[in-house]
């Protein structure tokens, strides 16, 4: 591939801007430019203060739908906080080899991907200038946050104007051992929940002058910990929900508190809608206390891509470049995938999408890293899904 050792300096130069979310700090100037040079046409969809980047090149999207494929890579350029920079081998925006390894915050989360895709679609142009159909890409700056005003924001824009792909690769950090042995093809639903359990405060000397909703939710949320949700399918494994924190008491030991807050998180696969979950897990609570308000907040709704061209021609790809039989697998915690796969929000599938990117061992760690030999190979991977699907 043309340029190979540019991907290692974009990757870098990405890694010194410090883009934790919302910021951008000029990611996305540095690569609209980089695809204006190769005739995108770019557009930003920012809003409240998150940067977007839609660039799209070949037929125009809005009225090509259903003539030709449509090929998107998406990704983010936000990243999650560093924390204290003396816990880091070497400054986390100051991008450093160490024995093969990139280092640096966003390095595999998920600059090296956007780097390595920027490449793989140059050398694809300029190989292949009059390719079928659409080459698109869709950056955010808010795939780390809340992820309202990010990807989401974007794609209501884009489907008021009928624009829909076909498929979507996300560079997101799949990978666990080697690159290319992972490949997510979706990704269990996310469901957080907030209980609030009234009570009657008073000093403990007098037990039968208060209520302890305390005592009232222990043997609710253990019977929350305790349920068995589902089995799983063949391409997801159980649900499960997590209690994440509680909160209640005065600080004082002699005073029984008034209420008591308790967050909790279900991964929730397609055996369920979250509808269904929430009714459940307020029926166990009200077994056990009446006295109780709920606040509900979906991240989003399981997706699943199945056998198809998409994931027909990652394999492939990655089998050429690799030599390894990709797993396809739904682990993992959430992505903006799940807001490109239903696309016009209607929970149903509409766009074939995986996530594929380098091993994900040190992704929001201290010394975050990336194998600078797996960057080349990355790009050529990409490059690969994009001739098996927009040359054929």
């Amino acid at each position: 591939m043309e340029n190979e050792s540019s991907i290692l300096e974009l990757t870098k130069a990405l890694i010194r801007r410090v883009s934790v979310t919302p910021e951008d700090a000029g990611c996305q100037e540095l690569i609209g430019d980089m695809l204006r040079a190769l005739g995108f046409t770019t557009e930003q969809f920012n809003a409240h203060g998150v940067h977007n980047l839609w660039a799209w090149r070949g037929l125009d999207p809005a009225s090509s739908a259903d003539i030709a494929p449509h090929l998107m890579f998406a990704g983010h350029t936000d990243v999650v906080p560093s924390g204290p920079p003396e816990n880091w081998q070497s400054p986390p925006f100051e991008p450093t080899i160490r024995d093969g390894l990139l280092y640096g915050r966003g390095a595999a989360d998920m600059k090296s991907s956007l780097a390595a895709m920027i490449y793989a679609v140059t050398a694809f142009v300029k190989e292949n200038p009059d390719h079928l159909g659409t080459i698109s890409f869709l950056i955010t700056s808010d795939e780390e946050g809340e992820a309202i005003h990010g990807t989401r924001h974007v794609i209501t824009q884009l489907a008021r104007r009928g624009i829909k792909p076909d498929f979507c690769v996300v560079g997101e950090p799949s990978s666990s051992h080697h690159l290319g042995d992972v490949v997510r093809c979706g990704r269990r639903g996310s469901l957080n929940g907030l209980v609030t359990i009234k009570g009657v405060q008073g000093h403990v000397a007098y037990p039968e002058m208060v209520a302890n909703p305390i005592h009232a939710a222990a043997p609710a949320l253990d019977a929350l910990a305790r349920e068995i949700w589902d089995d799983g399918n063949a391409y997801y494994p159980p649900s499960s929900l997590q209690i994440s924190n509680i909160q209640s008491g005065t600080g004082a030991t002699n005073v029984v508190p008034d209420e008591l807050k308790a967050w909790f998180n279900i991964r929730f696969n397609t055996e369920h809608s979250d509808a269904e979950l929430r009714q459940r897990i307020e029926g166990i609570i009200h077994q056990h206390t009446v006295d109780v308000t709920f606040e509900w907040q979906l991240s989003g709704p399981p997706f699943l891509t199945e056998t198809g061209a998409l994931t027909q021609a990652v394999l492939e790809a990655i089998r050429q470049e690799t030599s390894l039989d990709a797993e396809l697998s739904t682990s993992g915690g959430t992505s903006d995938g799940r807001f490109i796969s239903p696309w016009d929000g209607s929970g149903q599938a509409e766009v074939e999408v995986v996530e594929l990117g380098p091993v994900n061992a040190t992704i929001h760690k201290v010394d975050e890293c990336v194998r600078v030999d797996d960057l080349e190979p990355l790009a050529r991977i990409y490059r690969n899904i994009a001739e098996r699907l927009l040359l054929t």
